[in-house]
């Protein structure tokens, strides 16, 4: 079983955990850079909105081939949806009289 919640190891659920880290890294060069006074944390601000479009482009973009629609609650409790129980077929004979 993979590492993430609900077991899914498509490129869309993989995708789904890299916005925290990104957001973490740029904003930590950011800071870096307005420490040394290369340049300022306002005037670079604009790219950490730039670093987060990029990330949910790529997520709008991944592949769900392999997709698991399990949901783990908790450890040990999996809630699967259900599908909507179709309508048995009509009998093509229904309603007619038969002749013999």
């Amino acid at each position: 079983m993979s590492h993430y919640r609900n077991g899914c190891t498509c490129e869309r659920c993989k995708t789904r955990g890299l916005m925290g880290p990104a957001i973490l890294v740029t904003l930590g060069v950011i800071l870096l850079l307005d420490q040394f006074n290369v340049v300022g944390f306002w005037s670079a601000a604009p790219v950490l909105l730039i670093v987060i479009g990029l990330v949910k482009v790529l997520q709008s973009n991944a592949s769900m081939e392999g997709h698991v629609n399990e949901y783990v609650a908790y450890p040990g409790y999996i809630v699967t949806p259900t599908a909507p129980v179709a309508a048995p077929p009509q009998n093509p004979n229904q309603g007619q009289v038969s002749n013999g």
